[in-house]
């Protein structure tokens, strides 16, 4: 069905949340007019501001585009309407357009899924937070890095990126995942010599002989319904961390679909986000780092970084 067009200048914003959700019950589309946020940079949502005598709540862009994420629409751009309004529309995303949808077993997270048109160094809320973490741990001082669930080395991509080509060399990287594919394009992408890659089962990692080392990066790959989230984690710690080394453990608190990270991780028979068990997790490895005499802090936004490191 057709855009919906409707202006707003004082009505609360629970009415028009109201609004957008049972027209988007009809409608692939909704626009509506409002102030222009240009014209009240520096005022807080909700705030009164009032031209040529007629009243107009203030919004900003950014309050608008959180809008449409939590409608799960795209915010497309604005239209100057008048000399203070603007036309705001959004597109409902295609929800089926996910590759948490898959039923793919063994290649899931391959070269031809939908996960492979993910590039999360491109989210400046991932980036943002990865890069910190990075930075906390002084990864170019670290000299073995493991990432568990590398896919096609983007993790180790920004690393290469930060570092200078002396600092990188000196870094010796082993990355794992279990798809053949994903890994077939890390070794092309990876061939200065330093790094090692294997399409390997994250639960037998004994197999592998690794030994330890002093960096071990996992994002997004813990929470797996395939691997026992505690005891992986603590036998990381006990087993092939250095005594000296350091963690960057990625919780998702996002979803993939449309073409947008959207905030919120879904959860189990919950229709919408709902954050208890990402919570518990994150403060199961934070207390058990703690435990072993590690700095840990959290941060991040649509991922949270938990980030350990050796005190003393």
């Amino acid at each position: 069905m057709g855009a919906v067009l409707k202006a707003f200048t004082t009505e609360p914003l629970s009415d028009i949340l109201s609004w957008a959700q049972s027209t988007l019950k009809e409608s692939d589309h909704l626009t509506f007019e409002v102030l222009n946020p240009d014209i009240g940079r520096g005022h807080y949502a909700g705030e009164t501001i009032t031209i040529n005598g007629n009243e107009y709540l203030y919004r900003s862009y950014k309050a608008w585009s959180d809008l449409g994420e939590l409608l799960f629409c795209r915010m497309l751009t604005p239209k100057i309407i008048s000399e203070h309004t603007v036309q705001i529309t959004y597109e409902k995303l295609d929800l089926s357009d996910s590759f948490h949808r898959s039923e793919e077993k063994e290649e899931k997270y391959g070269i031809a899924s939908r996960f492979a048109a993910i590039h999360k160094n491109e989210e400046p809320a991932f980036l943002s937070a990865y890069l910190r973490a990075l930075h906390s741990v002084k990864v170019g001082e670290r000299k073995r890095i493991l990432n568990l669930g590398i896919n096609t080395g983007d993790e180790f991509d920004l690393i290469r990126q930060i570092l200078s080509s002396e600092e990188y060399m000196n870094l010796s990287l082993v990355g794992i995942d279990f798809s053949q594919s994903a890994i077939s394009v890390a070794r092309e992408r990876f061939n200065e010599g330093n790094a090692i890659f294997y399409v390997h089962d994250i639960n037998d990692l004994a197999s592998l002989d690794l030994g330890r080392f002093d960096l071990i990066i996992t994002i997004g790959t813990l929470q797996s319904s395939t691997l026992e989230f505690k005891a992986l984690f603590a036998s990381l710690v006990q087993e092939y961390l250095s005594k000296e080394g350091a963690m960057i453990l990625g919780f998702p608190n996002c979803r993939w679909m449309g073409g947008e990270m959207i905030y919120g991780a879904k959860a189990p028979n919950y229709p919408y986000s709902e954050m208890s068990i990402l919570i518990k997790d994150i403060y199961y490895c934070k207390k058990y780092l703690q435990q072993k005499k590690f700095r840990v802090t959290v941060t991040g936004k649509d991922y949270l970084f938990l980030t350990g490191t050796k005190i003393g």
